[in-house]
């Protein structure tokens, strides 16, 4: 097999083989802990710009299939993986991971200590690297991460989102397992048909299965559409969806959404949940080396409920800025591992959202009610 190397912007370098792609890319080098779903996690648009390590030590063990998609393409930069599994055991699979990441001309690296490579993260926080298996001079490719741009301040969501606003009508798909029994993993469709008007800033196609199956009409909007637009669909509800990078990087559709507060019940996961916190006041800021992965538990200060929660950020809301807003903001979720920000809400306005990620996809579906609270929000 052929070599391929990890530069870190530092000088810290990891040499492995090649697990992908004869190719070389640039990210901010992540981790995640979740032990499965690595297809949901290469597919979904909020790891545009970064290059995503595993701490599980084999990945690719059940392969890939098209249902696990979480967009049209691979969004992530390159997999850092302990070891790739070179066999692939699902009656669901159809392609090993290592030939997925090929088709999609994604590089990848095996046989690393990504357990070093994870405290070096952690200590030192998330920064740029470069995954590469086609320049082997690590004093080139140290000088190309250094020169390579930063995420901060950039807008990665404008090249994830949609172009055009586009109808969504699939929901989710029962699982058949032994004798065809269809099981479902969120609570029956409403009786009321509902109109969501959803904004794309990198939306996973999960929270557009649980919105159908819920029975909601669902249409999506590019990141650029205006709150006008949107008044004017006649939607019971607007959603603002997770997506990568800076959230202050997109003060425009900040802007629109000031818009909407008080007009029509307003949900946000993540990006979303950053984007809505701008619009009442608040700031947010970078983590040292963010959240990503399926263990992470969460306290609802309403029921005082814990909830194993997926999550995928880089940039955190400052609960401190929000106390200079002119609105009443109640804190509704925290993090238990470090303390910040989970969940917000405006009453008053009908506005709400949440950092983690109640779709799931992969991982625990602790917090699907509040798809539910969305469905009562437009209801009333």
């Amino acid at each position: 097999m052929e070599k391929a190397i990890l530069m870190l912007e530092d000088g810290t370098f990891f040499e492995g083989l090649s697990a992908g792609a004869k190719t070389e890319a640039f990210g901010e080098i992540v981790f995640n802990t979740s032990m499965t779903g690595y297809q949901e996690i290469l597919t979904d648009p909020s790891y545009k710009g970064q290059i995503v390590t595993m701490t599980c030590p084999q990945i690719g063990n059940y392969g890939v299939n098209p249902d696990d998609a979480e967009s049209s393409a691979v969004r992530a930069e390159g997999l850092v993986v302990k070891e790739m599994s070179s066999i692939t055991s699902s009656w669901r699979g159809v392609m090993s991971l290592r030939d997925y990441l090929v088709k999609n001309r994604i590089p990848a690296i095996e046989g690393i200590d990504t357990r070093a490579l994870t405290r070096r993260i952690r200590d030192k926080g998330a920064q740029k690297s470069i995954l590469s298996a086609i320049d082997l001079d690590r004093k080139s490719l140290l000088k190309k991460v250094r020169q390579s741009p930063s995420i901060n301040g950039i807008d990665l969501a404008a090249g994830v989102s949609a172009k055009a606003a586009y109808k969504w009508n699939a929901g989710l798909k029962p699982l058949n397992i032994l004798k065809n029994e269809g099981i479902y993993l969120y609570p029956a469709a409403n009786t009321k048909r509902l109109k969501v008007a959803a904004i794309d800033c990198g939306i996973k196609r999960n929270i557009l299965r649980i919105l159908v199956s819920l029975n909601c009409s669902v249409t999506v909007y590019p990141i650029t559409v205006k709150a006008e637009e949107l008044l004017k669909s006649g939607c019971d509800g607007v959603f603002i969806s997770n997506g990568p990078g800076d959230p202050s990087a997109v003060p425009y559709l900040v802007a629109e959404i000031k818009k909407l507060l008080g007009k029509k019940p307003v949900f946000g996961i993540c990006f979303g949940h950053q984007l809505l916190a701008q619009a009442l006041g608040g700031k947010t800021y970078k983590l040292k080396f963010g959240h990503r992965g399926a263990n992470h538990p969460v306290i609802d200060h309403r029921t005082k409920k814990i909830d194993i929660t997926v999550q995928n950020h880089g940039y955190a809301v400052d609960v401190r800025s929000l106390k200079k807003s002119k609105h009443k903001v109640l804190i509704t979720h925290t993090n238990l591992n470090d303390g910040t920000n989970e969940g917000i809400e405006v009453k008053r306005l009908r506005a709400f959202s949440i950092q983690h990620h109640p779709e799931a996809a992969a991982g625990p579906h602790d917090a699907k009610y509040i798809f539910n609270r969305f469905v009562e929000e437009m209801k009333e």
